[in-house]
């Protein structure tokens, strides 16, 4: 059999039903676009290890699909892991004696650095969003003051918050998906099962929110103008035409949440509450990725201790 075969066996029969829809979608993608091409011609027993070697190689090189130039470890290392997905069943099911995926050596992942806007960026945008008559703009306050995702603020519904208790229940996200070349907007259980979580808002936001919802004609919280769902696609490009006219420096949508997190440490959050509220696995998360945050509040709280020295 070869490897082509038997990845759209692995695919369809092993694979689709086990995992959401984007991740179904982003696999079949990498099969088509990276793995079929190069590899999907080997019969599965004259995959050797070096010949998978080669195929990590040349991702490495020439993996970038518009140019023919190099492209992330990270890509790679996702690329890698579909392979290894598809050749560990295929073993499990003695259809291949040996997999040698296992075998691989990958490039060393990289952290993406963390984004967050200063003080003053981050209230020149709430002031401009808060004064602003285009209702959906209050999307970009609500992600700077409770730290949710684009999908879960574009999936969020007005039964999601409780404004007898304040609370915000976050237990669905929304993505864009292509079915049979046509996109779409689905609506999802959230990226991990921590992702399901209570967040209580600040009072000022909920007054904000009741406001707004007196005048909405949608269940969507952010919506569009017949009332439907916006798309993450739509509503990243309000974000940025809204950066552009503020002249505020091009971060994407995700540093709202690491702006929050940034102001949570600041104004003293413990970790574990910071990463429940973040819907992060544990506070080791948290912890690493916000480490320039923690630095900062370390040495504002040693320079604090410092004064009780007695200088003589």
């Amino acid at each position: 059999m070869k490897l082509n075969e038997w990845l759209d066996i692995w695919l369809n029969k092993y694979t689709k039903h086990a995992v959401k829809l984007r991740t179904y979608d982003r696999y079949k993608y990498i099969i088509e676009k990276h793995i079929n091409p190069k590899l999907g011609n080997f019969e599965l027993d004259d995959l050797s290890a070096t010949t998978l070697q080669d195929f990590v190689l040349s991702e490495l090189e020439t993996g970038n699909l518009n140019n023919g130039t190099a492209i992330a470890n990270n890509s790679v290392i996702g690329i890698v892991n579909v392979l290894k997905g598809a050749l560990t069943q295929a073993k499990s099911l003695e259809i291949i004696n040996r997999e040698f995926a296992g075998k691989i050596k990958l490039p060393q992942a990289t952290e993406k650095p963390v984004t967050a806007f200063e003080r003053q960026e981050q209230e020149k945008l709430e002031k401009y969003c808060l004064n602003n008559k285009k209702r959906n703009y209050i999307g970009i306050v609500i992600c700077l003051y409770s730290g949710i995702r684009l999908g879960e603020l574009l999936a969020l519904s007005w039964d999601d918050i409780d404004f007898v208790t304040g609370i915000m229940s976050i237990s669905k996200t929304a993505y864009r998906i292509k079915q049979n070349g046509v996109p779409r907007i689905v609506i999802d259980k959230p990226k991990t099962k921590t992702s399901t979580r209570i967040i209580p808002l600040p009072k000022q936001l909920i007054e904000m929110l009741k406001k707004i919802k007196k005048s909405s004609h949608s269940n969507f919280v952010i919506s569009t103008r017949t009332g439907g769902i916006v798309g993450p696609r739509a509503y990243q490009k309000t974000y940025e035409r809204i950066l552009k006219k503020l002249n505020i420096s091009y971060k994407n949508f995700h540093s709202l949440r690491h702006t929050f997190a940034t102001r949570a440490i600041e104004m003293g959050m413990d970790v574990k509450t910071l990463s429940e509220i973040l819907g992060h696995k544990n506070p080791v998360i948290t912890l690493s990725r916000y480490t320039h945050s923690m630095l900062s509040y370390k040495t504002e709280m040693m320079n604090k201790m410092g004064k009780l020295l007695n200088v003589v």
